[in-house]
């Protein structure tokens, strides 16, 4: 007995071709069953041999690929009204991709960018793994955070709905080990939400808005400044020295100074925001910034040892070079200062 399937012009021609021989075959009764299971196994398998590949879903994530700022524009044209503002390290999705121009979202950031500023596909990919982390929500009225992953491990502290911390490791899939102060602890899995976070664009109603507070908050610090004859800088020293404390309090003063230098080195850099206050305050870096931790720390008791740190690296002194990036240190590669890794 012969089986065999004509040429076929197309895929849907040839798969219909198999399908008429595997009937054929079926209606050949029982004398050949054992000759026709045979030839319906080789057609199956030369149906899933010769039937398309199904495409790979399109990756929906880009990064900026600029080191400073870039420009989102309102239309596909770089004459074209600005939206806003992508940093270095900012990302989002693609909502249409082109050959020469994307649309994309970065938080609240819509329009256009030229596609020779943005990375796609793996490179994107390759750079949110670098510099994005994870950020966990909590979804329940009161959550403990624990000592160890366990029930009966001791309660360090309570955290409200809605409260956000920082992931350390997610991977156990009933506790979620987080940052919390200096120290790292553990939550139930079931009572939180964990998103994927890198830095998100500005739009230009953003960017005014920001740039006003920032000027009201010189001016009254400049007002303060004459009543308590202290100047503004010295304020931001003591912003600097209360995000120090929130992010290294438990270490030495080696490891204070480098996160004092990481805020001065985005300072300074043209990658970042050019002030203390909007690089402490940018979104989504600093978690104890976002938190309100920073702020209750400032309006409450700032460490000596640690307004000492931030004027030292206000004064230019660095002991993890030109980095702009730190961690808990185990999952990068990097300078290793305290309980951080620096890079």
């Amino acid at each position: 007995m012969s089986v065999y399937a004509e040429e076929a012009t197309t895929t849907r021609d040839y798969l219909n071709s198999i399908n008429a021989g595997v009937t054929n075959i079926v209606g050949s009764g029982g004398r050949e069953s054992e000759q026709s299971k045979e030839a319906m196994d080789e057609l199956a398998a030369l149906a899933e041999e010769n039937a398309p590949a199904e495409e790979e879903e399109a990756s929906t994530l880009f990064m900026a690929n600029v080191t400073n700022s870039l420009n989102v524009r309102t239309e596909p044209d770089s004459e074209s009204e600005r939206a806003g503002l992508l940093y270095k390290d900012c990302g989002g999705r693609i909502l249409e991709r082109g050959e020469e121009w994307t649309r994309i979202q970065s938080g609240d950031l819509v329009g256009w960018v030229s596609n020779d500023y943005l990375l796609f596909d793996e490179e994107a990919e390759a750079l949110a793994n670098d510099v994005g982390f994870k950020i966990l929500t909590v979804n329940t009225d009161a959550l403990r955070i624990r000592e160890e992953p366990g029930e009966d491990a001791r309660i360090l502290a309570l955290v409200a709905n809605g409260d956000e911390l920082e992931v350390v490791d997610d991977s156990d899939p009933d506790w979620v080990e987080v940052a919390y102060g200096d120290e790292s602890g553990f939550v139930s899995a079931q009572y939180v939400d964990i998103s994927f976070s890198i830095d998100a664009g500005e739009t230009m109603a953003a960017i005014r808005k920001r740039e006003e507070e920032e000027a009201e908050a010189k001016r009254q610090a400049m007002l303060r400044a004459q009543q308590a004859k202290v100047d503004a800088e010295g304020n931001e020293i003591k912003l600097l020295a209360a995000l120090i404390q929130c992010e290294a309090g438990a270490y030495d003063t080696e490891g204070m100074l480098a996160v004092g230098a990481v805020v001065m080195n985005r300072v300074r850099s043209g990658a970042y925001p050019n002030t203390i206050y909007s690089v402490i305050y940018a979104s989504g870096q600093f978690t104890p910034a976002l938190n309100g931790k920073v702020a209750a720390v400032y309006n409450n008791k700032v460490y000596d040892s640690c307004m000492a740190a931030a004027q030292a690296a206000v004064n230019g002194q660095t002991n993890v070079g030109t980095a702009t990036h730190f961690r808990r240190a185990g999952r990068h590669e990097g300078i290793v200062i305290g309980g951080n890794v620096f890079w």
